[in-house]
């Protein structure tokens, strides 16, 4: 598919082929050709450079101060990850990415977790020259791009190359109203409620814990000191060295009481669709729900859920990890919502149709690392 120029202007989350344009017109650079599936439907996927830093804590630069300047006072050892390095968990490292952007000045990004990223519990965070915010990208951003990282649960295998994070470009005002919100649902029925909870401009999202997605299953929580995990590699994975299943009781009401340091894999109980024409994120973090956080890599691309992508009835995976408290979650309880934005022009390719999407369709599914429940 062809975007119009005119569809270049139209506010919203920049589609695919607007992010090819980018490329072409120097608002996106890079130190190396794209990889030949690294634009997404809504979001380009980020590549770790060569150049690895081990810093004492994380940090911003603050307005007018590059990260540069900030690593000569912070950095405690570089390393080269040319050849790949192990990041240790409860370290926090930072690298160059290799895509730089320059930006028009009515054209913003935002970056998140892509989602195998979260599904490991490796928290990660843009960073920008200047920057007062992580992952947020202002209009007209001139500079290179570094990627925060910090295992909590598992130690990873990373390389040059490897992706752990993506970023959308967003230009205006391109979220839903909640009366907005609304008439989509009763039009294209963005989760399968029967009393569909919107308000703050989000739509609600409850968790499975009575076994509804996997029969007899609430979810995994993750074992600790586990071997190291490829990011790069694909189903090689047992999932029992690394990953407790939680099975429903019979008998026992549907709850789960989340351990203060713990990290979980849940599945929402509703079925989640993302219409082709938006483009749909998890808000992370709600204090009215509890003290618990949800969903690192918040991104839902155009075509998640949607039947004729492929995806009937995908749910959105949980991760979720508890503030310093033990917390009880009940089955149905809200856990998060989904705010939806409008795309400035519908993509030529959806998520899961043609693209060996991992998680469309999907149910309760660990990382795309892992073998398959079962095998």
């Amino acid at each position: 598919m062809t975007v119009r120029a005119t569809e270049h202007q139209k506010p919203g989350i920049l589609p695919a082929e607007a992010i090819s344009a980018l490329k072409a017109t120097g608002a996106i650079s890079c130190r190396r050709p794209l990889d030949v599936d690294q634009i997404q439907p809504a979001s380009l996927d980020l590549r770790l450079g060569r150049t690895a830093w081990r810093v004492r804590a994380s940090f911003l630069p603050g307005a007018g101060v590059s990260v540069k300047e900030r690593l000569a006072d912070l950095a405690l050892h570089d390393f080269d990850l040319a050849k790949g390095a192990v990041l240790e968990t409860g370290c926090v490292y930072l690298v160059e990415l290799f895509e730089r952007l320059k930006l028009p000045f009515d054209l913003a990004a935002a970056a998140n977790p892509k989602s195998s990223t979260g599904r490991l519990d490796v928290f990660v965070r843009v960073i920008t020259d200047g920057a007062r915010a992580f992952d947020t990208i202002p209009t007209g951003y001139n500079g290179p791009l570094y990627l925060e990282i910090s295992p909590r649960t598992f130690p990873i295998l990373v390389r040059t190359g490897s992706r752990l994070s993506q970023v959308r470009f967003r230009r205006g005002v391109s979220r839903l109203s909640d009366l907005e919100l609304l008439s989509l649902q009763s039009a294209e029925c963005l989760v399968d409620a029967a009393q569909p909870d919107v308000a703050a401009g989000g739509i609600a999202l409850g968790v499975d814990l009575a076994g509804e997605v996997i029969p007899g299953l609430q979810g995994f929580r993750a074992k600790k000191h586990t071997g190291v995990i490829d990011v790069d590699e694909a189903g090689v994975l047992d999932v029992e060295d690394f990953w407790e299943p939680i099975r429903v009781r019979p008998g026992r009401t549907a709850g789960l009481v989340l351990d203060p340091d713990a990290f979980y894999i849940l599945a929402s109980r509703e079925a989640v669709h993302v219409p082709p024409d938006y483009a749909a994120e998890m808000v992370p973090f709600d204090p009215l729900v509890g003290e618990f956080r949800v969903h690192y890599a918040g991104f839902f691309d155009p075509g998640f859920g949607n039947p004729a992508a492929g995806g009937r009835g995908a749910r959105a995976v949980l991760e979720v990890r508890s503030r310093e408290v033990p917390f009880i979650l009940e089955h149905g309880q809200t856990v998060g919502r989904l705010v939806y934005e409008r795309m400035a022009g519908r993509p030529g390719t959806l998520y899961g149709a043609d693209m060996r999407s991992h998680y469309q369709g999907q149910g309760l599914k660990l990382s795309k690392h892992f073998k398959p429940v079962g095998t």
